[in-house]
Order: C-alpha cells, then sequence, then structure tokens
C-alpha cells in the first residue's frame, strides 16, 4: 500500500509540475506578446519611433520608402522649388520626413544674413520648441560630395560648430545661399543636399527685409513646405 501511495504522490507531483511550467511558458509567451504589440504600436507613428540612437537606420529606410526629390516653400513673398540630392540619402530622406508631418509649418525664416544666405526651420513658436526636443534632437552624420559646392541657391543643413568635431548636421534648420557667387568658404563644412531650380527672385525679396542685430527679421517670415514630386 505504502508503495501505491507514493506512486499516487508522485503523479501528482509530476501533473502540478507539468502545469505550473505551462503556466510559465504561457506567461512568457503572454509578456513577448505584449512587448511585441506595444513596439508594433510604436512603428505605426514613425514620428514617435524615431531617435537619437536609430537615426541613420530609421531614416535609411524611411528613404527607401518614400523617394521624393521636388518640394516647394511657401512664403508671404512668393514660393521657392527645391530639388533634393539623392547621392545624399540621409538629409534628404530627413527632410522629406520633416515636410510630411508637417514640421516645417510651425516655423519661420528666422535668419537673414544680408548678400550671404536665408535660414529656417526654427522660430520661438512653443510647439516647435516641443516638438524639437521631444526626439531628443537626433542629429545626422556628414555626407559630404567633392562635387556639392555652396553655389548659389544651394541648400545646405545648419550644425553647430563649436564642440562639433564630426560636423554633425542639425535635422530641423537648414540655409540656401542667396550670395550671388556663392559661398566656397562652407565646402566640407556643412552637408549640401539641394538646390533652388525656381524662385530665386522670391529669395531676393527675403534677403531685403529689415532685420534686427541678431539677423532675425523684425516681422516673422512664415512658411510652410510640401512634397511635390
Amino acid at each position: 500500500m505504502k508503495i501505491f501511495y507514493n506512486i499516487i504522490l508522485f503523479s501528482v507531483a509530476i501533473f502540478f509540475f507539468n502545469c505550473n511550467q505551462k503556466n510559465e511558458k504561457e506567461i512568457n509567451i503572454d509578456a513577448k506578446n505584449s512587448i511585441m504589440k506595444k513596439q508594433e504600436k510604436k512603428l505605426k507613428n514613425p514620428w514617435d519611433s524615431l531617435n537619437s540612437k536609430n537615426t541613420e537606420a530609421f531614416l535609411t529606410k524611411y528613404g527607401n520608402q518614400n523617394s521624393e526629390t521636388k518640394v516647394i516653400i511657401k512664403t508671404k513673398y512668393g514660393d521657392i522649388r527645391i530639388k533634393l540630392y539623392e547621392d545624399v540619402p540621409i538629409h534628404r530622406a530627413n527632410f522629406i520626413f520633416l515636410t510630411k508631418i508637417k514640421y516645417f509649418n510651425s516655423t519661420v525664416i528666422y535668419r537673414v544674413a544680408k548678400n550671404f544666405v536665408i535660414q529656417g526651420g526654427n522660430s520661438d513658436n512653443f510647439y516647435t520648441q516641443i516638438q524639437r526636443k521631444k526626439y531628443g534632437n537626433y542629429l545626422m552624420k556628414p555626407e559630404f560630395n567633392s562635387n556639392r559646392k555652396h553655389k548659389y541657391g544651394t541648400l545646405a543643413a545648419a550644425r553647430e560648430w563649436e564642440n562639433n568635431p564630426e560636423k554633425l548636421s542639425s535635422p530641423f534648420e537648414f540655409y540656401i545661399v542667396q550670395k550671388k557667387s556663392g559661398a566656397h568658404h562652407l565646402d566640407g563644412e556643412h552637408t549640401v543636399f539641394g538646390e533652388v531650380i525656381s524662385g530665386f527672385e522670391t529669395m531676393e525679396k527675403i534677403s531685403k527685409v529689415k532685420v534686427g542685430i541678431d539677423e532675425w527679421p523684425i516681422e516673422d517670415i512664415k512658411m510652410t513646405i510640401e512634397i511635390l514630386d
């Protein structure tokens, strides 16, 4: 009898052990599924999934899925049409990305340096600052090409000069060379990623506005940027 009871007790123990193992496996599977769903939910909103750690990977993938190369900058002074270069894939993808999520539409042309450049992509708008801070102010590695010079009408990425030995680009701010002879001292210092193809007269109008001592226009020059092709 004693042997019989021992066999029964052993069988019961095995049964509960298997049940516990099954429960633990189910819990682990549920936990993994929950994590996967959270990740998928994040990926559904590409703006939320971009951060300072996955910048290059994200923009490479985004660029492959969004091949547009032409945009239009609209201002009260007129329009400026821009062609983005395909041989600077990260910067092109970034500009298309920010355009599509309408980041630029809350910004202004905030710097007009006479006979030099006009610069945009920032503002003192509270919403703009929230957008910039929310994702860690990611930066981009330079994409220098010897054939891309700072000629008249060049579009290039702004960047910090101090404590930036790698010459990392700001994703949010850009400038257009307004000086007729170009700004070639910036070659190899800032990534050139596009050029003006029409709207030079608009550029010239903007270059003549009144500015303060910080080169910020006295009257804000609001803009919107849209995809053309």
